[in-house]
């Protein structure tokens, strides 16, 4: 898979360039589509919150910093950030059997053949196995799982404040070792 210029992209939306959404789109929409699934379990929301997030970034384009992190990465956040306010706003996560979570996995597109391709993923995954045990999994609960901070410190049993030392800590990691 050839590289991608996602601050580019994002700079030409910030501009008002509708390829360089269809580019974004493009390229992402499958990914995000499997970011939300994880996070809201049904994939009729899922699409709505991809669809809502893309008009998000379209909007909000110009306040990206490229200085601050990858475009990947801070669209990946609006799309996360959009399920995480649909849950809470629902009031709870749907609970689904394995079957009905193979069905949903299933019938999405496969983004994880794309990012098992390029090299960023790998990446990530190296740099996610040099992270502590602890630290690891609670980046993974966040980040993939889609649990909030006192959540996480709630399932591990461990005080708010460790965990979000963790969180922050091991993001700072993660950002030195992808750089």
């Amino acid at each position: 898979m050839e590289p991608f210029d996602h601050a580019s992209a994002l700079e030409g939306c910030a501009r008002q360039d509708p390829a360089s959404l269809r580019r974004l789109y493009d390229r992402e929409a499958g990914f995000l589509l499997a970011v939300a699934l994880r996070i809201v379990r049904r994939r009729d929301v899922a699409v709505e919150v991809v669809h809502d997030s893309f008009l998000d970034i379209w909007e909000r384009a110009g306040s990206f910093d490229s200085s601050r992190g990858a475009g990947r990465a801070w669209i990946a956040s609006i799309v996360r950030h959009r399920a995480l306010k649909y849950i809470r706003a629902a009031g709870r996560e749907t609970d689904i059997d394995e079957a009905k979570t193979a069905e949903i996995v299933d019938t999405a597109p496969d983004p994880f053949a794309a990012l098992a391709a390029a090299q960023d993923g790998a990446r990530l995954h190296a740099c996610l196995a040099k992270l502590d045990a602890d630290r690891r999994r609670v980046i993974l609960l966040a980040y993939v799982e889609g649990l909030s901070q006192s959540e996480i410190a709630e399932r591990l049993a461990t005080p708010l404040g460790t965990v979000k030392a963790w969180v922050r800590r091991s993001l700072i990691a993660l950002k030195d070792c992808l750089s």
